[in-house]
């Protein structure tokens, strides 16, 4: 393998990963913010009332996204081994 060929791989390599994980990361992101928010202003600061909510928002999530997931990954597969 060429190295602009194993360079461009690589790259697509970590485009995909990003893609795939931006999703979950962003909706954890968002529940996080409003779990803070929302302990902030009622002064509980119970680890598990910040850490549930987004465990479960998580979770639908990946069931939610994970056909997508997988068919971005095994297009990745795809190519690196096909070539096209």
């Amino acid at each position: 393998m060429v190295d602009t060929e194993f360079a461009e791989l690589l790259r697509h390599a970590l485009l995909a990963a990003m893609h795939v994980g931006a999703p979950v990361l962003v909706v954890a992101f968002v529940v996080s913010l409003g779990t803070g928010l929302l302990q902030a202003a009622s002064g509980i600061h119970e680890t598990a009332v910040g850490l549930l909510p987004r465990l479960l928002v998580v979770g639908l999530t990946l069931v939610a996204t994970l056909p997508w997931m997988l068919e971005r990954m095994v297009d990745l597969f795809r190519a690196a081994v096909g070539g096209s």
